[in-house]
């Protein structure tokens, strides 16, 4: 029997209307793969009325992340037009569940990347801009264990909203993609610093493995102007309180977020 993809997509939109917890879905509804995740997680983007959507996110690229989630992989997820701002962007504090923030690198698309398979090398030409970011996650998780990848994926893997660069007068080819470094600061102070070469290797191996991925097949492929957070260098900074977020990456322009 086919999975049904659309009650796992209603029962998380209730939740996330309603700022609970994500809790185990019923196993008569959880997806129990990853290509299940995706499937729910494109109902839940039509659920959000989300598609197209502006582009993606991927967690968990960086071994760093991974062992801090408990993940063995990257996993990613869909973002929303409303939550994507360009070089500063703000939120309510209050409309988040333990809100975070993430020290990463994106890119802007050129050109289409169609569902199929695809390596470094092979995704490197749709790339038309290389930005620094900031991701807005929240810890709306309790167990992950118990929650499972796949559900995990369903429900975006964290995310809230995003802030990404703009290209500025440096041409991003001239830059050692795999050796930007990287830090996040909060109201002025650095709270972590990394580098991209924890991304997989190289930043463009964590756009192969979206372009290749089951939620990259399950949305169609990637679109020409859709945005892909490459993944952070960083674990995610929790917040306390209001705070005004700053990240910098040697030769690109600095971005910022609020959460006031």
């Amino acid at each position: 029997m086919s999975y049904d993809p659309e009650p796992a997509a209603a029962a998380l939109r209730e939740t996330r209307l309603a700022r609970r917890l994500v809790l185990p879905l019923p196993a008569s509804i959880a997806p129990s793969t990853e290509a299940d995740g995706a499937a729910a997680q494109l109902a839940l983007a039509r659920l959000a009325g989300a598609v197209p959507c502006a582009g993606f996110k991927i967690g968990a690229t960086g071994k760093r992340m991974q062992e801090y989630l408990g993940l063995s992989g990257p996993a990613a997820g869909f973002m929303e037009a409303a939550n994507v701002f360009r070089g500063d962007g703000a939120v309510r504090f209050s409309d988040c569940i333990k809100p975070g923030v993430e020290c990463e690198v994106a890119v802007r698309l050129a050109r289409d990347l169609p569902p199929g398979s695809y390596t470094r090398e092979t995704v490197v030409g749709a790339v038309g801009e290389f930005v620094a970011g900031i991701e807005i996650v929240e810890n709306r998780y309790d167990d992950l264990k118990l929650l499972g990848t796949p559900t995990l994926i369903a429900d975006q893997v964290y995310h809230v909203g995003a802030v990404v660069g703009v290209q500025g007068g440096v041409d991003w080819r001239t830059l050692p993609i795999d050796g930007l470094h990287g830090r996040i600061l909060i109201d002025g102070v650095e709270r972590d610093a990394g580098v991209t070469s924890d991304l997989m290797g190289h930043p463009f191996t964590c756009l192969a493995f979206l372009a290749s991925s089951s939620v990259a097949a399950a949305f169609g492929g990637l679109r020409t102007g859709q945005f892909v957070m490459l993944g952070s260098v960083t674990p995610p900074v929790w917040l306390d309180g209001p705070a005004e977020v700053r990240v910098e990456f040697e030769g690109l322009q600095a971005v910022t977020a609020r959460l006031a």
